[in-house]
């Protein structure tokens, strides 16, 4: 039997609803459940995939193709479970289907209404795609009061209805604020948080508290009163120093063992049945590192980091795997197309160009691969970052001097171009530049197959057959990859059929590697990707410390 535990928030919005979703599923998963979390985004676009970097943050992409919420990366990072397409709608999705059926007329001429058609639609979503999940995890996008969201909040309410309490938990994340010239924490936010979300029909079963230090017994149980809820289920949700930390320190503070209390699956003796060694190590590794090295980061979002989300964790994955403590400088790639380039790249250990889209700073990561090239410095390009050290080694290696993408527009000699056709199993998929932004990029998990002897091929273990999720609209032109490797470029990875490079390397480097796919979208802190873990350990020897 599947039991469902809704998570909404309250107050304030960026609480952490997405971590507490996750270290909770983690916490579940830890005891021997099975989980499956789910998000709830109330904006009326059917998915993030047109969404700029500065609004939404990073888009996370799932095996089976879906453009996601940033969230769904946590959840995977957490509990190790691959996000699925079913696992993320909108509003925007919602209403798409509920209109799309009623110009077929399957609503036979009646009405179409939110209640019951729309919160119908979120019902199904809620309840689909399920197997032998003991828990499915649902977190609510926004905060309670928006009026955007109270379609999936009448639907959560609903659904408590017809599965019964038996099924069904209500977790509300709110912000307990501490006043410094009153010199106390403040309840009140909470209490009028729990109120609104009554008023909407729904009593908060549990209250997970954000907060920068220990709620006071008084007011934990005035919290309590005033909330209708017991004591006992007044969570402290603390800072931590890592988010690492997050499952340890919700088990410290009894929210499993009050959510199995909840539905009767926990004996009295058997609250600390949870082996929670995995995430300990973790901890150990980031608190106590042996070294640390210093990572670049060139990219053109970087005022908003939560576009990079993933790239960022995976990097400290990375130095968890290699026992060092990484060092992020985000670095804006426009100043190097207006400054010197060596100022601020100097003294760094390795540097890494992430993925983006337009011609803004592309010429300022084409400066830094250049950097990274010459200067030996270890150098790591994904999708967008492997496109502009492709065209970099065109120009100054192979001495194509026109070379460029025709995403920038028309160019004299395109080595990135428009991506028209590719391979989904056994289908052929076909693209134009005159479609639709969203969705019609290559979009998901996809094989690639390694040269042998190649180093790519000794960091994945010499396995030479792999798959990695892509999110692309252009590509390495193949026609200039015999010219390339002439020159001292590897095309170490390709699509099966031999048509799309997909990884490119110079061996002569000591570690110089970019690839079309988004390695940091696989990496969790438990199983660090072996791309990020070798990137990190080249930046040791690159410091010295090894």
């Amino acid at each position: 039997m599947t039991r469902f535990i809704f998570i909404t928030g309250g107050v304030v919005s960026s609480l952490g609803k997405g971590l507490s979703s996750a270290a909770l599923g983690a916490l579940l998963q830890a005891r021997g459940y099975e989980v499956r979390l789910r998000k709830l985004d109330p904006y009326l676009n059917v998915d993030p995939g047109t969404m700029s970097p500065y609004q939404h943050g990073e888009v996370y992409v799932t095996d089976d193709g879906a453009e996601t919420d940033l969230d769904l990366g946590h959840y995977e990072r957490y509990t190790g479970v691959p996000a699925r397409r079913s696992d993320n709608v909108t509003t925007g999705r919602i209403y798409s289907n509920v209109i799309a059926k009623e110009r077929r007329g399957d609503y036979l001429g009646g009405t179409v209404q939110v209640i019951p058609h729309v919160t119908d639609a979120i019902k199904e979503f809620i309840v689909s795609d399920l197997g032998d999940e003991d828990f499915v995890l649902c977190e609510i996008g926004g905060t309670v009061g928006d009026i955007e969201g109270l379609p999936f909040l009448e639907a959560i309410r609903q659904l408590r209805n017809e599965l019964g309490a038996e099924r069904t938990l209500f977790i509300h994340l709110t912000l307990v604020p501490f006043i410094p010239s009153a010199g106390e924490l403040k309840t009140k936010p909470t209490q009028h948080s729990a109120k609104e979300l009554l008023n909407i029909g729904i009593q908060a079963d549990m209250l997970l508290c954000r907060c920068d230090r220990e709620i006071p017994t008084d007011a934990r149980k005035k919290i309590a009163l005033f909330c209708n809820v017991r004591d006992s289920r007044v969570i402290p949700a603390l800072d931590v120093d890592t988010i690492y930390q997050v499952p340890i320190s919700y088990h410290e503070q009894g929210f499993d063992t009050e959510v199995l209390r909840f539905f009767g699956l926990i004996e009295e003796g058997l609250e600390d049945d949870i082996d929670l060694s995995r995430w300990t190590e973790v901890v150990q590794r980031i608190r106590a590192p042996e070294g640390e090295v210093n990572i670049a980061i060139v990219g053109k979002y970087t005022n908003l980091l939560d576009a990079y989300k993933s790239l960022g964790e995976a990097l400290h994955h990375g130095g968890i795997a290699n026992n060092v403590r990484v060092k992020l400088n985000w670095l804006e790639s426009e100043i190097f197309e207006r400054e010197d380039a060596v100022k601020h790249l100097e003294g760094c250990h390795g540097i890494l160009v992430p993925g983006g889209f337009g011609h803004r700073g592309a010429e300022g990561k084409i400066k830094a691969a250049c950097f990274a090239r010459e200067r030996q410095v270890p150098y790591f390009g994904i999708c967008f970052g492997m496109q502009m050290a492709v065209i970099e080694a065109a120009r100054n290696l192979a001495g194509i001097e026109g070379a460029g993408s025709t995403e920038f527009g028309p160019c004299d000699e395109p080595v990135v171009g428009l991506l028209t056709e590719w391979t989904r199993g056994n289908v052929v998929e076909r693209r134009t530049a005159n479609e639709d932004f969203g969705g019609t990029m290559r979009l998901g998990a996809y094989p690639c197959s390694l040269t042998p002897g190649s180093r790519v091929a000794a960091i994945y273990g010499d396995n030479l057959d792999i798959g990695e999720r892509h999110r692309h609209r252009y590509e390495v032109n193949i026609n200039f990859t015999d010219r390339l490797e002439q020159h001292g470029i590897r095309f170490s990875g390709m699509s099966p059929d031999g048509e799309l490079p997909e990884i490119v390397e110079i061996p002569e480097h000591p570690w110089f590697i970019g690839v079309q796919f988004h390695p940091e979208l696989k990496s969790k802190p438990f199983e660090p990707h072996p791309l990020f873990r070798s990137f990190i350990k080249a930046a040791m020897k690159q410091s010295r410390l090894v």
